[in-house]
């Protein structure tokens, strides 16, 4: 069986334009016996892979194509806390005790990041300054109120700001307003991937690049996961494949809608021009229903990234919509000259919630970031390696839940066309009320 990522180069972009070089990952070959076999080297395959190692256990991870691959070296870099769900809203879903730990938990997931990359002294471009929702309709200033309001009564610095202030710090005029999270930040993600490999390489973990788990099967009391050079087996499983997920697991892959999600990447800006465009130097992303997102990169280049069409494509005439949101927030900009398009899968869920999945006995998963997977994934793989530790689920402050087919699968696309539409035309209506 072959799978097309073994050698599939990196996309088009800034990342791999700029990242750390990547640590040796050779291929599997031979039979290879561990404590845990890990599927997928994102950034929870990763995080726990480098937890597992470091608490004493032998963990084999393999990766179909090079660590950070995937989603976690083509997203935006931006290390926002949170789930989707604000903190009210878990309380209500779960129970004030759960809830709050989840609150907790997810309000702590930028803190790991930043405490990994400076205890492995990752070379990734990591700034922590803080992260900006912008908002793009004044009738919608109530959600920065209400989420300032959560976050600062559980001992957050989080502050409403003002249309004024939000054309200071970002430089259009787009914008209602907003809020200003404390906690969050940005980072290079493709060189945090190979920074966390690098890690977990030290610990003693081996990592294994193009090597495809093309077969999974029980074998005694454990697992065994077959790719084209070997096979490992292990007691302990983890799925960390998230958007790239395939059919490896019954039903996994159906659990989640991946949706891409594009970016371009400008030359780099003039002195003239980088003193007014994003000056306060913090991560921007917008509360439409398709939103935008933006920062800076290296070079004082500008990113821009939003959802593009349901295909894996580094055609510029494709990034139309990306374009579109550049020239909206930016049109002194005049006429925009773009290096570098590129665009990866995001995997969402039903609930908006990632999942962590106890499939079988001694077998694991964890998917479903909503676009929230750089911060979230990192924090996700130390929980898992704390389940496959021994820690009771019962401890944990993610609920394990049970795997669910999404209803009509396979009619995603057309679904998600017509939803794509809707919420496209919503915001416009929104954007121009403002």
């Amino acid at each position: 069986m072959n799978d097309p990522r073994t050698s599939a180069t990196l996309p088009n972009s800034l990342w791999a334009a700029t990242a750390r070089p990547a640590p040796d990952t050779p291929p599997l070959h031979g039979e290879r016996r561990a404590d845990v076999a890990v599927v997928g080297a994102g950034f929870t395959g990763l995080s726990a892979t480098l937890h597992l190692a470091e608490r004493g256990a032998d963990v084999v991870l393999l990766e179909a194509a090079e660590p950070g691959w995937g989603a976690s070296g083509r997203n935006g870099g931006q290390v926002i806390p949170g789930f989707k769900l604000d903190p009210d809203e878990l309380v209500a879903r779960f129970g004030p005790e759960r809830g709050e730990r989840m609150a907790d938990f997810a309000g702590g997931t930028a803190d790991l990041v930043f405490g990994l990359i400076e205890r492995h002294d990752i070379d990734c471009m990591a700034e922590r300054s803080g992260w900006i929702q912008a908002v793009h309709a004044p009738a919608k200033m109530g959600l920065a109120e209400r989420r300032v309001a959560q976050w600062s009564k559980r001992g957050v610095h989080a502050e409403v700001i003002s249309a004024q202030r939000i054309a200071q710090l970002t430089g259009t005029e787009r914008y209602a307003g907003g809020w200003i999270d404390s906690r969050g930040g940005m980072l290079q993600p493709l060189g945090f991937a190979r920074g966390l490999a690098a890690a977990a390489q030290k610990a003693g973990a081996a990592v294994h690049g193009r090597s495809p788990a093309v077969d999974l099967r029980r074998d005694g009391a454990g697992w065994r996961v077959e790719t084209p050079g070997g096979a490992v087996t292990a007691k302990q499983l983890l799925l960390a494949t998230n958007a790239y997920t395939d059919q490896l697991w019954p039903g996994l892959r159906e659990s989640v809608i991946p949706v891409f999600s594009y970016q371009v990447a400008t030359r780099p800006l003039s002195d003239n021009l980088r003193r007014s465009i994003l000056a306060g130097g913090l991560p921007v992303s917008d509360t439409r229903r398709l939103l935008l997102y933006f920062r800076l990169g290296a070079q004082g280049r500008l990113l821009v990234g939003g959802r593009g069409r349901f295909r894996q494509t580094e055609e510029p005439r494709f990034y139309d919509s990306v374009i579109a949101g550049l020239t909206w927030l930016y049109p002194q900009l005049g006429e925009i000259e773009l290096d570098f398009y590129w665009a990866g899968q995001v995997a969402i869920t039903l609930d908006h919630m990632p999942h962590l999945h106890e499939l079988a006995p001694g077998a694991f998963a964890m998917l479903g970031y909503n676009g929230r997977g750089v911060a979230m994934a990192a924090a996700c793989g130390k929980l898992l390696a704390e389940r496959l530790g021994g820690t009771p689920a019962e401890d944990l402050p993610l609920p394990a839940a049970p795997l669910r087919r999404i209803p009509f699968h396979g009619l995603r696309q057309p679904a998600l066309t017509a939803a794509v539409a809707w919420k496209r035309l919503l915001d416009r209506w929104e954007s121009r009320q403002a």
